[in-house]
């Protein structure tokens, strides 16, 4: 039967926040009170919940994490990278969603003012910088993934996005195509602000132009990707490679071309961006910029820690590069 506090108390003669002073070594304890507080605990082997001692010292050895929702496909290897290194360091996760709109953000403002978790990792949802830059003003220790809004004052862990996407335009144009097209993500995103900046770049580069109207805005989905596949076929300009700023609308793009009797790669070379599970399984096999998003999530886990432990973090974003791997559809 585990040994609780209030036994030891009891053995001691003493309150249960003696106990839990002497625990903690605070120095408000005369030192026979304290001796014999140890020689109890010492006695019947007592040993302290790592809840009971966190509290003690007003932490709750638990990170929060807020994030837009589930469902993006590369959102799985970020968490596991988050949860294998608190798990390691003997920290819980608290999740948060922002499903509910303004109702998710009341219920995690609540977390924060219950002190519910003692750091937080937080890939921005829609609709919350304001709330988030009031708590990160505060001192509240964050760490943001993916700065898909550019905001330096904020610590934060991000992937090489213009490098990947120049990648992709390198290898299209190396191995001879001449029309190159891409399908964005929104706008709004600093993600594809710099996707499209590192692809249009290193187009130019090479003494080529991409046309405006090769340039065309689509969702992050699968669906997307293919109406805006479809709307540049019918646009009449020729394009023999697709660059797709995610592997989902890529997957569109693919079967935009096979429902218009086109095939990658001989007729249109196709390259995606994360490299989520479903591209080595798309037919062809998909060529895709790698996001390293479990490596992101370990990474960011590492530096809030540390923030915790008392370390400054740096004021730069920790940049964790991206890879192409090149399969079948380029």
């Amino acid at each position: 039967m585990r040994v609780t506090i209030a036994e030891v108390a009891r053995r001691a003669r003493v309150s249960k926040a003696t106990v839990s002073r002497v625990l903690n070594n605070k120095g408000d304890v005369d030192a026979a009170t304290a001796i014999r507080v140890r020689e109890v605990i010492a006695a019947t082997g007592y040993t302290p919940s790592a809840r009971a001692v966190g509290l003690a010292k007003g932490r709750t050895q638990t990170v929060g994490m807020l994030v837009p929702g589930l469902t993006w496909p590369w959102m799985g290897d970020v968490l596991q990278g988050v949860a294998d290194v608190l798990e390691a360091m003997g920290y819980g996760l608290l999740l948060n969603t922002m499903n509910r709109g303004a109702e998710s953000l009341t219920q995690f403002a609540k977390h924060v003012s219950a002190n519910a978790f003692d750091g937080l990792l937080l890939i921005e949802p829609p609709d919350t910088l304001s709330y988030i830059s009031s708590l990160h003003e505060t001192g509240f220790p964050m760490v943001m993934i993916d700065d898909r809004g550019h905001h330096p004052e904020f610590p934060s862990v991000a992937t090489s996005n213009r490098e990947g996407a120049a990648s992709a335009a390198h290898h299209l144009l190396g191995s001879g195509r001449r029309s190159l097209a891409v399908i964005t993500g929104p706008v709004e995103f600093g993600c594809t602000r710099d996707r499209t900046e590192g692809f249009r770049t290193t187009v130019d580069g090479y003494g080529k132009e991409l046309p405006r109207k090769l340039v065309v805005e689509g969702d992050f989905t699968r669906e997307g990707g293919k109406e805006a596949t479809q709307s540049l076929l019918e646009s009449g300009v020729p394009v023999d490679a697709v660059f797709a700023q995610n592997d989902l609308m890529a997957v569109g793009v693919l079967d935009a071309l096979r429902a218009a009797g086109r095939s990658a790669p001989d007729d249109v070379a196709v390259i995606g961006f994360d490299d989520i599970p479903i591209a080595s399984h798309t037919q062809p096999a998909l060529t895709t910029v790698r996001q390293p998003s479990r490596e992101m999530g370990e990474a960011a886990a590492k530096m809030l820690l540390a923030r915790l432990a008392g370390e400054t973090l740096p004021q730069q974003p920790q940049i964790i590069p991206t890879s192409l791997v090149i399969r079948e559809s380029a």
